[in-house]
């Protein structure tokens, strides 16, 4: 019986690996920590022009930040994590659709978290700051199986080399 155990563990961790291959995964890190920090600063420098102006600022500057940046991610995801050939319109196009599925999911879950932290910690001026953070943390996982097994997939529907 153990030994079944191990072996479904090892299979589960196989499928894992190939679902996260290191070259790749540490090559998607590195372009996610570029978007973030352009991201992340949309995002502050909307909240900050638009508070004074729009109610829920927040939750608009995240929608035009993540727009703003799927663009930016587009490209660098393409030619330097999956370094796919041509189809750019069609790969733009699953990209906004994994992107724009979690910049919108964001969105909603964003007035919670910003009451949480508001709640669990003395940083009321802040959580909104503090909560597009720890949303775009959850999203930067989600993206990145989105873009390998959606946006930047082969017609035939296998993730190109990496």
């Amino acid at each position: 019986m153990c030994l079944l155990q191990k072996n479904e563990q090892s299979d589960v961790t196989r499928r894992v690996m190939h679902q996260l291959p290191p070259q790749q995964f540490g090559r998607y890190l590195v372009v996610g920590v570029c978007n973030t920090i352009f991201g992340y600063a949309a995002y502050a420098g909307l909240t900050a022009l638009l508070t004074p102006r729009v109610p829920f600022a927040y939750v608009l500057a995240c929608l035009l930040s993540g727009l703003a940046g799927i663009t930016f991610a587009f490209l660098a995801y393409k030619w330097f994590v999956f370094k796919t050939q041509g189809h750019y319109l069609r790969e733009w196009a699953r990209c906004i659709l994994v992107y724009g599925g979690t910049v919108l999911l964001g969105a909603a879950v964003l007035p919670l978290i910003v009451f949480l932290v508001r709640y669990l910690t003395p940083a009321d001026k802040s959580a909104a700051y503090i909560a597009g953070a720890i949303q775009m943390g959850a999203a930067a996982v989600a993206g990145f199986l989105g873009h390998k097994n959606f946006s930047f997939a082969s017609v035939e529907g296998d993730a190109k080399k990496y």
